[in-house]
């Protein structure tokens, strides 16, 4: 009996110490398990989302915005995840280039040609807030006044703690990027504003192609596809820039964004 006690009592440190493994195991499975349910968490965006920007007086109160479509979502060369719109998008009325910008995912629900999405409802998503700023903004077209032409796009350095990257937005699926096709083949875009519209290419105008493509306000920079191939942002007018001309412009200019290819 007595040997049978000590033995027992012998026992206890070596139960103690499996107590302790179990509750740093178990621990140590909750702590791994953190980030996968907050990624779940995470906002998807890609090209087609609607974003928001320059609100005033507050993202709380927005009296005053401005809206736009992202055209894609990838990572540069260093790994940093970054969206592309429009470079009009971030210029003001005095012709300032507004990078360092904060921008906001576009709440309201996409439209149609018919019946496009009310500028009045759009509000900036609060609870995933800001989901980048605005790191490059390249020359604007200038297509109806004197100014330089530029493909107009701009960068934003997203937040991978607020957002992910999704390869489809509103049934529109972006897995690779090409070159315009030959004229008269039918494109489509995915706009935050007038969601899918297609028409064909007609043509080239300086560094920019032209389509019968319907955009509207609040569409500018969305992705112009053939199929689920990325080939242009639209910028308005019927006309917009050419995917691979914009990847070397930002190459060339190098910083956040160079090196692009798109996230799946």
């Amino acid at each position: 009996m007595a040997g049978t006690l000590r033995a027992a009592g012998g026992l206890r440190p070596r139960v103690l110490l499996l107590v302790l493994l179990l509750m740093a195991a178990t621990l140590t499975a909750a702590v791994t398990a953190a980030p996968t349910a907050h990624a779940r968490s995470l906002t998807p965006v890609g090209g087609g989302t609607g974003i928001i920007f320059r609100i005033s007086p507050a993202p709380e109160d927005p009296r005053s915005y401005y809206i736009c479509s992202l055209t894609a979502v990838g990572r540069d060369r260093t790994g940093n995840l970054v969206a592309l719109t429009n470079a009009h998008c971030f210029i003001d009325e005095q012709g300032n280039k507004l990078t360092g910008a904060e921008v906001y995912r576009d709440t309201s629900p996409p439209g149609t040609a018919f019946a496009p999405a009310p500028v009045n409802d759009s509000r900036p998503d609060l609870m995933t807030g800001p989901i980048g700023r605005v790191t490059h903004v390249s020359t604007p077209n200038n297509l109806l006044n004197n100014g330089p032409k530029g493909l107009d796009f701009a960068v934003i350095d997203l937040d991978e703690s607020r957002v992910a990257p999704t390869t489809t937005v509103n049934g529109t699926t972006i897995t690779s990027l090409g070159a315009p096709p030959p004229t008269g083949t039918r494109m489509c875009k995915q706009g935050h504003r007038t969601g899918l519209t297609c028409g064909a290419r007609v043509g080239t105008s300086g560094i920019w192609f032209t389509h019968l493509i319907w955009t509207n306000g609040g569409d500018s920079g969305a992705p112009v596809v053939l199929g689920e191939t990325l080939v242009g942002n639209a910028w308005g007018a019927q006309h917009s820039s050419p995917i691979l001309s914009i990847l070397d412009e930002l190459d060339t200019v190098g910083g956040v964004g160079a090196g692009f290819r798109l996230a799946t």
